[in-house]
C-alpha cells in the first residue's frame, strides 16, 4: 500500500464506520415508526444512555468521577443496551397507552433530561468535559491508522449485518406482521386476540436498545462523548434519514443513514473551506438546511423514500 492512498483508505474507514454508527440508530428508529407507528423524538437521548453506559463500565478509573471499572468493551456495548432498553421500556410503559402525541412529547424530555443530567451530573459524566479515555477496539492496530479504521469498519459492518438480517427475519415472522397490522388497524388486532400494548412496549424496548448500542459502538470508536454529541439536531438527522430512504424498510433505512451522513460531511467540508473561521459557528446552520431541503425535496418527489416499505404476506413470501 503506498503512502497516497493511507490517507484516502483511513478518510473512507472512518466515514463509514459513523454512517453505519448512525445506520444502526436509524434501524432502531425504523422499528419503532417504520414498523410499529411509535413516533420517537427522542433518539439522542436513547444514544446518549447507551454511550455513558459503556462509557462508565469501561474506562478506567479516574479520579473525582464515578464509574471506570475497566470492564470489557463487550460487556460495555451489552450494559448499553440494557440501560437505553429499560429506560425505552419504562418510558412506553407510562406512554403507549397514550395518544402517539403523548409518546412524542414524553420521548422529547427524556432526551432533555438526559443531556441535562449530562451536562450538570460532573461526578457521574464528567459534566461538560465528558469521559474520556474509553477504550477502543482494536486499539493495538492504533500506530497504523488505516489498518486500524479497516478493522473497525469490519467489526461495525458485521454488528449491523447481524442486526439488519435479525430484524429482516423479525419483520416477516408473526411478531412482526402483528406489528404492522397494530400500525395500520389497532382496533382489528384487537379483534383477533391481540394486545397493542405488549406489542407496542416489546418494539419501543427493542428499537432503544439498538439505539443505545449504536451510542456505545459510536463512543467507543471515537474515545470520547461530551453532552454536545447528543442535542436535538442528532434526532433531527436521524429522522431524515429514515424519511429519505424509506419508512419500514430496513435497508432503506441504513441507505438514508449513508446519504444523509456523506451530505451532512460533505457540507461541513465545503463550508471549513470556503468561509472564514471567525463565521463558521454560524454558518454551521447551513448543514442543517441542507438536509431539511433534500427532506422536503424527498417529501415532494418520493414520499415513500428511496426504498419503500414492503408489503410482507408472510416469512417466505412477499410482494412490493
Amino acid at each position: 500500500m503506498t503512502f497516497d492512498l493511507i490517507g484516502p483508505i483511513t478518510y473512507a474507514s472512518f466515514f463509514l464506520v459513523l454512517a453505519l454508527v448512525n445506520a444502526l440508530v436509524c434501524l432502531g428508529l425504523n422499528l419503532q415508526w417504520g414498523q410499529t407507528g411509535l413516533f420517537n423524538v427522542g433518539v439522542a437521548g436513547f444514544v446518549a444512555i447507551g454511550a455513558y453506559a459503556s462509557a462508565l463500565l469501561t474506562t478506567p478509573p479516574s479520579e473525582g468521577r464515578l464509574g471506570g471499572f475497566a470492564l470489557p468493551i463487550l460487556v460495555g456495548w451489552l450494559a448499553a443496551m440494557a440501560a437505553s432498553g429499560a429506560v425505552s421500556g419504562f418510558v412506553g410503559a407510562l406512554t403507549l397507552r397514550l395518544r402517539a402525541d403523548y409518546l412524542a412529547i414524553t420521548t422529547f424530555g427524556v432526551a432533555v433530561v438526559v443531556q441535562l443530567v449530562a451536562l450538570n451530573a460532573q461526578r457521574l459524566t464528567g459534566g461538560p468535559f465528558g469521559v474520556a479515555f474509553i477504550p477502543r477496539p482494536f486499539d493495538g492496530l492504533a500506530a497504523t491508522p488505516a489498518l486500524y479504521d479497516l478493522a473497525n469498519l469490519a467489526l461495525v459492518a458485521i454488528v449491523v449485518a447481524v442486526v439488519y438480517a435479525a430484524l429482516e427475519r423479525l419483520a416477516r415472522s408473526p411478531w412482526g406482521r402483528v406489528l404492522r397490522a397494530i400500525r395500520e388497524d389497532e382496533r382489528a388486532a384487537m379483534a383477533l386476540g391481540k394486545n397493542p400494548a405488549r406489542y407496542r412496549l416489546q418494539a419501543f424496548a427493542l428499537g432503544g436498545a439498538l439505539m443505545g448500542l449504536a451510542g456505545a459502538i459510536g463512543a467507543h470508536f471515537i474515545g470520547f462523548i461530551a453532552p454536545e454529541n447528543y442535542t436535538s439536531s442528532l434526532t433531527f438527522q436521524v429522522w431524515a434519514m429514515l424519511i429519505v430512504g424509506g419508512s419500514g424498510n430496513n435497508l432503506g433505512a441504513i441507505l438514508g443513514a449513508g446519504l444523509v451522513w456523506a451530505l451532512w460531511s460533505v457540507s461541513g467540508l465545503i463550508i471549513s473551506d470556503l468561509v472564514p473561521a471567525s463565521f463558521e459557528a454560524r454558518a454551521a446552520a447551513l448543514r442543517i438546511i441542507a438536509i431539511g431541503m433534500l427532506l422536503a425535496t424527498m417529501i415532494v418527489v418520493r414520499p415513500r423514500g428511496l426504498l419503500g416499505e414492503k408489503a410482507m404476506v408472510s416469512r417466505h413470501l412477499d410482494k412490493e
